[in-house]
């Protein structure tokens, strides 16, 4: 029987880590490099918060969904990503081995011998596939639904753990972010979903609460998603579009902010035609705030409990593109660190 977590969580979300301050940048995760050197030099070089980098163009073994079944017994990842299932082999109770030596982790491994090396002390941030998206890519290769997701939530579980510690030991003066991908999110209200709403978020939750003690938890959606159940996992960090849709949930927005929660806007967009600058994204953030504000949100915690992202990762684009709305990403959240400490002092804070 598929296992459920009590993500019932009573305690508001803990408070972003203190080296953290509103309007930091921050990249989704995945870039178009094929150098590993290329790759490391722009993610510890392009965002206040260093992001550590997937490189699925270098290689399919490190696509979000390839790179978290490494290790598991009865499946096997083929050259370009496919997923092969043994039935007789797969179980859900096996243990899962993180093998950071494998291909899937190149860009994992590149970037801590890279920011050991030069003494990074600043915050982390990375990203790992949650089960819901996991559990879905097993249950279309063939995996039984029950089994899927449980193979999916021990298989999260079980590498973010492991990739956690890692990080520890590697960096230990870096706080690390931690955000679950649940790109699959956005289907989770249509009909035929294999997961009732209430199991999904409570498997979510169970992610999520391998984090909380270590790191700060969060989660990332490229879709149009429904921001109170990713919420109701009990995230301390939600990384989300940037669009008018967002204006709907304000009244849950202010709640989660009032309780310590911190939004990443997804303020520079990935999808269709790329921006040459800052100022169309930079006024869709902002009139985006502004019917926020007009619904109940406070503008000072907005800002200041606020991080800025491009939309989804960049994988998709060529590299002189990932460069760009990069440096676009960089310019909008100087701005917003700007209006933050101007909203800190005229609230005498």
């Amino acid at each position: 029987m598929l296992t459920r977590l009590n993500s019932s969580r009573s305690k508001p979300p803990p408070h972003m880590a203190s080296r953290v301050v509103g309007g930091m940048s921050m990249a989704i995760g995945s870039l178009p490099h094929r150098s590993l050197s290329d790759a490391i030099d722009l993610s510890l070089s392009s965002t206040d918060i260093a992001t550590i980098p997937t490189l699925p163009r270098r290689s399919p073994a490190e696509s979000m969904v390839a790179q978290a079944l490494v290790g598991l017994p009865g499946v096997t990842v083929g050259q370009y990503g496919s997923i092969a299932i043994d039935s007789a082999g797969i179980h859900a109770n096996e243990p899962v081995r993180t093998d950071l030596d494998h291909d899937a982790f190149a860009g994992f491994r590149a970037f801590l011998a890279r920011a050991s090396a030069e003494g990074l002390t600043g915050p982390v941030k990375w990203q790992f596939v949650g089960p819901i998206t996991l559990g879905l890519a097993l249950q279309r290769a063939g995996v039984l639904p029950q089994t899927a997701f449980e193979i999916a939530t021990r298989s999260v579980r079980g590498h973010v753990s492991n990739l956690l510690a890692a990080i520890r030991t590697a960096l230990p003066d870096s706080e690390q972010i931690v955000v679950i991908d649940e790109p699959e999110w956005g289907a989770l209200q249509e009909p035929g979903f294999p997961l009732p709403p209430d199991v999904a978020i409570d498997l979510l939750s169970g992610a999520l609460a391998v984090i909380e003690p270590v790191a700060i938890a969060g989660v990332h959606c490229c879709a149009s998603a429904d921001l109170q159940s990713l919420m109701a996992a009990g995230p301390s960090l939600v990384c989300v579009p940037a669009t008018l849709s967002l204006v709907e949930h304000a009244g849950h927005l202010q709640r989660f902010l009032e309780n310590g929660g911190w939004v990443a806007w997804g303020a520079v967009p990935t999808e269709g035609p790329v921006p040459m600058s800052a100022e169309r994204p930079w006024k869709r953030l902002c009139d985006l705030w502004c019917q926020l504000v007009q619904r109940g949100c406070s503008p000072a915690l907005l800002r200041q409990q606020s991080l800025i992202t491009p939309e989804c990762g960049l994988a998709l684009h060529h590299t002189s593109v990932a460069e760009r709305v990069l440096r676009i990403n960089a310019e909008i959240a100087g701005r917003v660190r700007d209006q933050s400490t101007a909203t800190r002092f005229s609230f005498g804070a």
